[in-house]
């Protein structure tokens, strides 16, 4: 069975070593890259499972190499990490616009860093019992083939962009806590903040367009996808 592919894109030199090293002595084969540009010929050459992303890099800045990844079709599974110092949620939520997957902000652990690796490919591999199709009001999701589709438009959507949109298009009219959001489409394995999931969530909205009023806020509790309206006049 082939190793899970990393590629690093790092231009501080002692941490993209450490990074190496802890990923390699956990098993993964690790692809190294200094500045933007060379990350993207790597990426696109070397397809990894998985892109650890800084935002500050040389000749082609963090966000605009995610924006690029992103559009490129045959890149579409690839999971991106940004790993940074900007830490406000304005700076997250570009991040997640633009396609990435998850956002760690430096200095981090790095063993808690292969724990989120671990879990976003837990999450990517999982088996469902549900059906592969669902579609509500416009919107519908095809979980085989990762697509979804808002009225006749394509959605770029991240993997939790994915996940979050999915179990919620599938209970229209109930609310979920962001606990529960966190445990249904995150993983209860996922480690990330209730604040994490009103950042997805916004990001999704942006993406959703004129369909993003179906995410509904729902005062101290979370969200829900709106309810059809099966009245008739």
């Amino acid at each position: 069975m082939a190793r899970t592919k990393v590629l690093v894109i790092e231009d501080d030199r002692e941490l993209a070593e450490v990074l190496s090293y802890n990923l390699r002595q956990a098993g993964y084969e690790v692809l190294l890259a200094r500045d933007g540009s060379e990350g993207l010929a790597q990426a696109q050459n070397s397809a990894p499972d998985v892109v650890l992303l800084d935002l500050m890099l040389p000749l082609v800045d963090g966000l605009e190499v995610c924006r690029r990844l992103r559009g490129n079709p045959a890149l579409r599974e690839m999971l991106i990490i940004i790993l940074t110092a900007r830490a406000e949620e304005a700076d997250q939520l570009v991040g997640f616009s633009m396609g990435a997957d998850d956002y760690v902000t430096k200095p981090f652990s790095v063993k808690v860093l292969l724990e989120r690796i671990k879990a976003l490919r837990r999450r990517q591999q999982s088996p469902s019992d549900d059906s592969d199709m669902v579609t509500s009001q416009g919107i519908s999701i095809d979980r085989q083939r990762h697509r979804a589709v808002a009225g006749d438009r394509a959605l770029e959507l991240t993997l939790s962009e994915f996940k979050l949109l999915e179990v919620l298009v599938r209970q229209p009219g109930r609310a979920f806590s962001r606990t529960e959001l966190i445990d249904a489409a995150l993983g209860d394995d996922a480690m990330v903040l209730e604040r994490t999931i009103d950042v997805h969530i916004r990001s999704l909205r942006q993406k959703l367009g004129e369909y993003s009023e179906m995410i509904e806020t729902v005062r101290g509790v979370g969200y829900r996808f709106r309810e059809p309206n099966f009245s008739t006049p």
